[in-house]
């Protein structure tokens, strides 16, 4: 498999950051991704030991090319600014009779836009527009179909100015419309795998990719996922499809990397993958996070939230302060003002940030 520049070191090691905030702050701490956490430790994890913890040596001893990938600042995103504390807000807006969560209320264009406004007013920084339905079982929809759905939308937005918008499409057509139409960032959840002239279009446009790990397609990926260490097997595959923009003339500094909770996912290798979110950042690119309203809170949450998926509200705000205190820089939400309340309180409390 490809490898990008601090994948591992030579003797095949992986380094998870063990990331804390606030103070006191040891001498010797890094700054992850150049932000207000910081980690003195991390967790040197090796395939060969699957199954066992791994070593914990100080950070003052990693690699020098790892500890530049984990605490380079992150380059700003369609001109949001992923510096500052916390993490920022991406809203969904789904234009499709059949998303798990939402599918058909927001369908009609004008539904649509009234939405993406709401959603702008409640805080969110970024608009992930979507024509088609990637939820466990879901279809293919024509790339014209997909067209029609998020086109006009888009095109209203960019008038008003609302945005950026991201198109959430796995078809280089779609996405070189939506760009034209006024979209910023390309939103891949095959990590262009699907269409082989996806990279072409994000590097000719000069647009932000969003890489999301998948196993299967959504017709047939929750059908008995396997993986021989689920965290690993989806690291290297995402640092390999870094590899693979950067041959297509996609420049680093405009990756975002999603692990793709729920696609091709056990219960198990979801959690897994939650527990090591901070592993990721060692492949020196911002991280996206996208758990809202999912299945597994249900399943795991209980109560109406196992057949409503808006009853997943409270579990999807408590994954999303778990991940912006492993540093995540994107979160990709549904319920945009109890998610902010979330975060806000939970910045107050690391970081000491509040205005009262």
């Amino acid at each position: 498999m490809a490898q990008t520049p601090a994948m591992t070191d030579p003797q095949g090691y992986y380094y998870r950051p063990l990331v804390q905030w606030g103070r006191p702050r040891p001498p010797g701490a890094l700054a992850l991704a150049g932000g207000p956490l910081w980690f003195a430790h991390v967790e040197r994890l090796e395939r060969r030991a699957r199954g066992r913890a791994g070593e914990i040596i100080a950070a003052e001893a990693l690699p020098g090319d790892v500890r530049e990938a984990l605490t380079a600042p992150r380059a700003p995103v369609a001109g949001i600014d992923l510096m500052r504390p916390g993490a920022r807000i991406m809203g969904i807006l789904n234009v499709t009779p059949d998303s798990f969560s939402d599918g058909g209320r927001h369908l009609a264009p004008e539904r649509a836009i009234e939405h993406a406004r709401a959603m702008r007013d409640a805080g969110a920084e970024i608009i992930d527009i979507g024509g088609e339905s990637t939820r466990p079982g879901a279809r293919e929809v024509p790339a014209d179909a997909e067209m029609a759905r998020v086109l006009p939308v888009i095109e209203a937005l960019s008038r008003e100015g609302i945005g950026p918008i991201s198109i959430d499409t796995r078809k280089a057509g779609v996405a070189r419309a939506a760009l034209s139409a006024g979209a910023a960032i390309v939103n891949d959840v095959s990590a262009m795998l699907h269409d082989p002239a996806m990279a072409e279009v994000v590097a000719v446009a000069g647009a932000p990719v969003c890489l999301m790990h998948a196993q299967g397609s959504p017709e047939t990926m929750q059908q008995a996922p396997h993986y021989d260490d689920v965290v690993l097997d989806v690291y290297d595959h995402l640092a390999a499809r870094i590899a693979a923009a950067e041959a297509a003339g996609i420049a680093k500094s405009r990756i975002i990397l999603d692990p793709g909770i729920g696609f091709g996912k056990t219960i198990a290798h979801n959690l897994a993958l939650l527990r090591a979110l901070s592993l990721f950042h060692a492949l020196g690119c911002p991280l996206l996070l996208g758990v809202s309203r999912k299945r597994f809170i249900g399943a795991l949450g209980g109560g109406a939230a196992l057949e409503d998926a808006r009853a997943r509200m409270p579990g999807s705000a408590a994954l999303a302060v778990m991940a912006m205190q492993q540093g995540v820089q994107i979160l990709r939400v549904h319920d945009i003002a109890e998610t902010q309340q979330a975060l806000a309180l939970a910045r107050a409390v690391m970081l000491e940030e509040t205005d009262a």
